[in-house]
């Protein structure tokens, strides 16, 4: 055996603890037969610097700084909007619309691109309009058409509405009346009112027929259209947290919907409208009291050319206030709540 030359005195020692601290590499002595464990890095001595208090801060300011964007992010900022520029935006280009027509209208007049009689002035649908003011009957021809169209379209929301969801919800009641829902939808509603009228005879429930077939088609599809674009994402959350049946349809379904059956209100409004109008034009009785309707057929018998414009402005500045007093204030909060319309 080849023999081990050590060394003896504190020099031989020195040169020994020397030997095991290179053979071991941790700075300690290990007793023979055992395994030596490495000491563990100081946190200090890492090049990361993560366990140091400067990179402890870091780390929180860049947490802090991220945390900022988001809010950043999340938040509207909202501005204060002078007068004058509301008054520039969205009141003057209507007025210098009406305007343009106006001046148009009346240069097609003087120019007589018609023959005299058939296209009434701007002038002479406005004494029309003063005639009805000082004999009272302007309010009562509004109202009569007004509150029929609302309760029509009330009774109409009613029914579309659950007719709607049983239709998006219920795969074999699709199957079977969606189809007709969408042709009852493409179908003129002027053709309901000759069968209305044989069936009903001549007063409100026929109008109202009549309203309900042009407008619960509208209000259901549009309902249908929405459910369809709800994430299913929203569906299975709704599941998971024990919203099912009704209430999953109260909490997560006609929320998530809302835009799509906004839009179907929207048309279904229209329809009800068009229903109407031509219910009262064909169907025209005493009876049923005098009506926009009404009075345009009464200018048409009358060869009232004044009177006829006068009824046509009337009948599209009750659908113009209608979506701008109802529609389109529900339709900016939906879109505002929703994160996609900045108030400005």
């Amino acid at each position: 055996m080849a023999s081990t030359d050590t060394t003896t005195g504190p020099e031989g020692a020195t040169g020994s603890a020397t030997e095991a601290k290179a053979a071991s590499g941790t700075g300690t002595l290990s007793k023979p037969g055992s395994v030596s464990e490495p000491e563990p890095e100081s946190a200090s001595g890492s090049g990361s610097g993560a366990g140091s208090p400067s990179g402890s801060g870091r780390g929180s300011d860049d947490l802090a700084g991220l945390e900022a964007g988001l809010d950043a992010l999340d938040s509207v900022q909202v501005r204060h909007v002078p007068v004058r520029e509301i008054l520039v935006r969205k009141v003057l280009p209507p007025v210098v619309a009406v305007a343009v027509v106006l001046a148009v209208w009346q240069l097609l007049v003087s120019a007589q691109v018609a023959e005299a009689g058939k296209l009434p002035s701007p002038g002479a649908v406005w004494d029309s309009f003063t005639a009805m003011w000082l004999e009272g009957t302007l309010f009562g021809v509004l109202w009569t058409s007004v509150s029929r169209a609302l309760l029509g379209f009330l009774l109409a929301l009613a029914i579309g509405t659950p007719l709607g969801l049983l239709v998006a919800r219920v795969k074999p009641v699709r199957a079977a009346i969606g189809p007709i829902l969408s042709g009852l939808q493409s179908l003129p509603s002027v053709a309901w009112v000759a069968p209305a009228v044989l069936w009903l005879g001549l007063d409100d429930s026929m109008m109202y027929a009549v309203i309900l077939l042009g407008a619960v088609p509208s209000i259901a599809n549009g309902l249908v259209a929405g459910v369809d674009q709800v994430p299913p994402l929203f569906l299975r959350a709704g599941r998971t947290l024990g919203a099912t049946g009704l209430k999953g349809a109260w909490h997560i379904v006609m929320p998530a919907a809302l835009p799509g059956y906004l839009a179907g209100l929207k048309q279904g409004w229209a329809f009800s409208w068009r229903s109407l109008m031509a219910a009262e034009i064909i169907a025209s009785s005493p009876d049923l009291g005098l009506g926009l309707g009404q009075l345009l057929e009464n200018g048409r018998n009358n060869f009232d050319m004044p009177g006829i414009f006068l009824a046509i402005l009337l009948i599209l500045l009750v659908g113009i206030a209608v979506d701008l007093l109802v529609f389109s204030p529900l339709e900016r909060s939906v879109l505002r709540r929703r994160g996609l319309l900045v108030r400005g």
